[in-house]
């Protein structure tokens, strides 16, 4: 008798199983009657969160200046009684701090953050242009959304009457953007750090990413000086503008490698007193971004390197580092990241990894393991027709609210 043939395993099938199996954990918080509530709940204030996200965007924060959306998020924070009272607290850089206690006082605590300020000025427009679908404005998703879902969150576990097992905080943090130099969530840490084992970074755009790691991050003052005079009287002498444009058209030559990915942008450019007027000081600002210290470093020398062939006589070049964010990474396969993304496939959105720079730098480098999510689709970032999708805003809530779920119940280090 012939031996029946054996059936090609479905590794689709497989795949798909072993895929359910590593979803238990997130699909079965979602099942609870407690957090199906909570679920029941978000949907209705769907509207609310959209109105508070235009709320917070009318509200002008440039880096430096969050003060009066601190205000903002301080009052909403304050109208919740399930916060610890002690907690309540606004520090010297406009972060805004409130718990939710958890049932384990010696489990290591959650930090859920966002960041206040925008990159635009005060006088920039505010003004947003809407429809169902979208919502356009100047920081509508960077970051105004992150801190509506913040606060929406944190509202909707603060009157669910849950206790998870470990304390969350939320806190809105100052001083993401530019300049600011992560100085907000540096504070935070130094504040916190001691007691937390985890953290979620809420950004409001970039639904579907998971963001593991921080990339090195540099950022240079240029100024260059020169003598100068009367554009008439003493043509000839070394101009500080001419000189520095000259070394910004070498940099602008530069191809830094593909790997590790490096980057570099002219910010902005000051300097000169009148138009008929040798200048003698000019100044650039320089990022200098890679996914590695090494790349970074290297990157910096050819900048250097190109400043040195530039100095000549009556010329001088000042280099200051302005800024500098840390790398710092945790691997795809460390708890956290796995709950960011096992949390994505449950709601079937599918999950990347990517690798950023945001204020988890700064935790990361401390070693603390943290990721960035978004909340929904978008963009334009960083420029004043900025765009928010509305569909996905309460599935990227929800995601938020599950991983805060699930984080909670993590061990130190997500042992």
């Amino acid at each position: 008798m012939r031996s029946p043939l054996r059936k090609k395993p479905d590794f689709r099938f497989l795949r798909l199983r072993a895929l359910e199996l590593r979803l238990n954990k997130v699909a079965q918080l979602a099942a609870t009657p407690a957090f199906s509530a909570l679920r029941t709940a978000l949907q209705a204030q769907r509207a609310h969160i959209v109105a508070e996200t235009v709320a917070i965007q009318q509200i002008a924060a440039p880096t430096f200046e969050e003060a009066q959306r601190a205000a903002y998020v301080q009052a909403r924070f304050s109208a919740l009684p399930a916060f610890d009272p002690s907690s309540l607290a606004v520090d010297d850089l406009h972060n805004v701090y409130a718990c939710l206690r958890g049932s384990d006082p010696a489990r290591p605590a959650l930090l859920v953050s966002a960041h206040t300020d925008t990159v635009f000025s005060r006088q920039t427009s505010l003004c947003v242009r809407q429809s169902d679908d979208v919502i356009c404005g100047a920081g509508i998703g960077d970051n105004s959304l992150g801190v509506a879902a913040l606060l929406a969150a944190a509202e909707l576990l603060a009157k669910s009457g849950m206790r998870l097992p470990a304390d969350v905080w939320f806190v809105a943090n100052s001083r993401e953007e530019g300049l600011g130099n992560l100085e907000g969530i540096r504070a935070v840490y130094a504040r916190l750090g001691k007691r937390l084992g985890h953290a979620i970074v809420i950004e409001g755009t970039a639904l579907g990413n998971v963001y593991i790691g921080g990339i090195a991050v540099k950022r240079l003052r240029i100024a260059c000086h020169t003598e100068g005079g009367h554009s008439w009287l003493h043509y000839g002498r070394p101009s500080a503008i001419h000189h520095l444009m000259r070394l910004g058209a070498q940099i602008t030559a530069l191809r830094p490698p593909e790997t590790p990915r490096s980057t570099y942008n002219i910010g902005m450019i000051e300097g000169g007193r009148s138009v008929n007027t040798i200048a003698s000081e000019a100044a650039l600002l320089l990022d200098l971004r890679s996914e590695t210290r090494e790349g970074l470093a290297a990157l910096e020398r050819s900048i250097l390197n190109l400043i040195e062939l530039n100095r000549t006589n009556g010329v001088r070049f000042d280099v200051t580092a302005v800024g500098e964010r840390p790398a710092g990474s945790i691997p795809r396969q460390h708890p956290l990241a796995q709950l960011a993304q096992e949390t994505l496939a449950y709601l079937g959105i599918p999950p990347t990894f990517e690798h950023g720079s945001t204020d988890a730098n700064a935790l990361l480098a401390h070693g603390l393991p943290t990721v960035t999510i978004g909340i929904t689709r978008g963009g334009n970032a960083h420029r004043e027709d900025e765009f928010i999708e509305v569909a996905p805003i309460v599935d990227g809530i929800w995601q938020l609210i599950l991983l805060i779920g699930a984080a909670a119940h993590l061990p130190e280090n997500g042992a």
